[in-house]
């Protein structure tokens, strides 16, 4: 009976020391994750990517939604979709900003309530506190025309402060090389950012296509760059096919927001 005993004993002992050994954390190396190529790849430059005049339809919302990299939208304010467009392209992941309409020298047809170089400080504000109240979710602001009023002083400064108070910065579209905007943004302490490349001066889809080439040289060169083209058909489906190929050459696409300084 002793016997019996002291083999279930044994048994149960060798039992025991079988478990504890399987419960011992291995001691094999963790398998190394290295980066991924991407991560490692070196950034030959940043583009941002602004879309002007969105808010006359929804015309074109399908080709956007195609295209995966950041964009920058700039919407028209006091027109009938300015509103809800605004809202849709926010929840969508889109940067969205206050395309304001400014003076421009040329004889247009100007957008309701326009910035006039003739206007004093309380219009210019009301125009622009109102506008924000369509445009929502604004990061910023750029002109729309405005190559008079861009060009003048008292003007912009009146904007320049208005935008530093709600902590917005602004996008000098750059129609006029007389743009007061660059120096004053510096003086009066605003965050700001001017176009390099307009995309789409030409509606030809080579042409845009070349722009974009141009854009992403600019880039390579200086470290960054901003190219600005418009709510049309042939420039959507120029962005949906060509940036995926600058993002594999090294590219990256940020918000304007990230490059207004």
């Amino acid at each position: 009976m002793k016997d019996n005993n002291k083999f279930w004993l044994a048994l149960a002992a060798f039992l025991l020391i079988v478990i504890v050994i399987a419960l011992l954390p291995s001691k094999k190396p963790k398998k190394e994750i290295k980066p991924s190529r991407m991560a490692t790849r070196k950034i030959k430059g940043k583009i941002a990517i602004v879309l002007d005049d969105w808010g006359y339809n929804l015309n074109n919302v399908k080709i956007l939604n195609e295209i995966r990299q950041p964009l920058t939208l700039a919407i028209l304010p006091n027109l009938k979709l300015s509103n809800n467009i605004s809202r849709d392209l926010h929840r969508s992941g889109y940067e969205v900003i206050l395309h304001l309409p400014m003076q421009p020298k040329e004889k247009y047809n100007l957008e309701k309530k326009t910035i006039l170089t003739s206007m004093n400080k309380e219009q210019i504000e009301n125009i622009i506190s109102k506008d924000l109240l369509d445009i929502v979710y604004a990061k910023g602001v750029s002109n729309h025309m405005g190559s008079m009023a861009t060009s003048d002083l008292a003007t912009m400064e009146i904007v320049f402060r208005e935008l530093k108070r709600r902590g917005l910065y602004f996008l000098d579209s750059f129609v006029i090389t007389q743009s007061v905007c660059q120096e004053l943004a510096s003086k009066v302490g605003l965050r700001f950012a001017k176009r390099d490349v307009f995309l789409d001066n030409n509606n030809d889809p080579e042409y845009i296509r070349q722009q974009l080439h141009k854009l992403a040289e600019r880039a390579r060169l200086r470290g960054y760059a901003i190219g600005i083209g418009h709510d049309r058909k042939n420039t959507l489906e120029v962005l949906r096919q060509v940036l995926p190929e600058l993002e594999r050459r090294g590219y990256r696409f940020v918000f304007v927001s990230e490059l207004a300084r």
